[in-house]
């Protein structure tokens, strides 16, 4: 009896989270002709087609469907099995910094997860902003960091990539004649930058409507419907939706995000490291 192979169920995972093979590649970082190998060794496996054409894509099938259960249950136990394995000797305490934007969303199924898996193991929490925390990172107080990518570093375990968006008050904008108006955090800010540079060259006019220090203030302006920001998709939610396209915005691309490992911390470091990497990714 054939086996499914943890490593072609992750890739496969990869797959129907992104929507794509190219972003499942990057997500598992292969080559996009490894990752359809992987993809056609995984159905000689089941016996079963699990993709269709999707004009320049592709879509699951309905065995593809419910593979996604079964994988992600799998993978779970295979997690969780090896972390109890590794958790029950570690102890001492790590201390993990990441921007709000996962802390809100993503973070807490993870640590949890961890934490349950290493019961000697104590977790300091920060959040803060990416200059800051980066800082912090370089001085040495800080064992697994969660930012925005400054530059490329060998101690990264995964980087996040996700497309920008403008989001605004789901009960839409209070006011929405004259300019743009927008809701930005202080500088230096990479998302700040993205919408300026977008509107300014597409000569739209905005006006900074409000500004803040924190990303909760941020986060209150823009669910009172004062202005718009600029974010990912991890915002949506909470009284705040994607902007109409009516209002006709610029594309924004991409943003990356970083999950780095100080090098000299202790393994479970790494091993807290590569949980965060692979669940946050989907």
């Amino acid at each position: 009896m054939q086996h499914l192979d943890p490593d072609l169920l992750r890739t496969f995972l990869a797959f129907a989270d992104g929507g794509s093979l190219a972003r499942a590649a990057d997500v598992v970082g292969r080559s996009p002709s490894a990752v359809t190998a992987q993809m056609q060794k995984l159905e000689e496996i089941v016996g079963e087609p699990l993709f269709l054409p999707a004009g320049r894509s592709r879509a699951l099938t309905d065995t593809g469907q419910e593979l996604v259960g079964h994988a992600r249950r799998i993978l779970d136990l295979h997690r969780t099995a090896l972390l109890s394995l590794k958790g029950g000797r570690a102890e001492g305490r790590l201390t993990v910094a990441t921007t709000q934007d996962f802390a809100e969303h993503g973070l807490a199924p993870l640590l949890r997860l961890f934490t349950g898996t290493h019961p000697r193991l104590r977790l300091n929490l920060r959040i803060g902003r990416s200059g800051e925390l980066s800082a912090a990172f370089e001085a040495g107080s800080i064992d697994v960091l969660i930012a925005m990518r400054l530059k490329p570093s060998a101690d990264e375990v995964t980087v996040l990539r996700e497309p920008m968006l403008w989001l605004a008050g789901a009960d839409g904008l209070v006011r929405t004649e004259g300019e743009l108006p927008l809701a930005l955090l202080d500088p230096p800010c990479g998302f700040r930058d993205a919408a300026l540079t977008a509107l300014e060259r597409t000569g739209r006019r905005y006006r900074i409507a409000a500004t803040s220090q924190s990303l909760s203030g941020l986060r209150a302006a823009v669910a009172a419907g004062i202005a718009l920001t600029a974010r990912t998709a991890r915002w949506v939610g909470q009284g705040i939706a994607p902007a109409p396209a009516e209002f006709g915005l610029p594309e924004l691309g991409e943003v990356s995000f970083t999950v780095r490992v100080r090098a000299d911390a202790p393994p479970a470091a790494r091993d807290l490291g590569g949980v965060l990497g692979e669940g946050l990714a989907v």
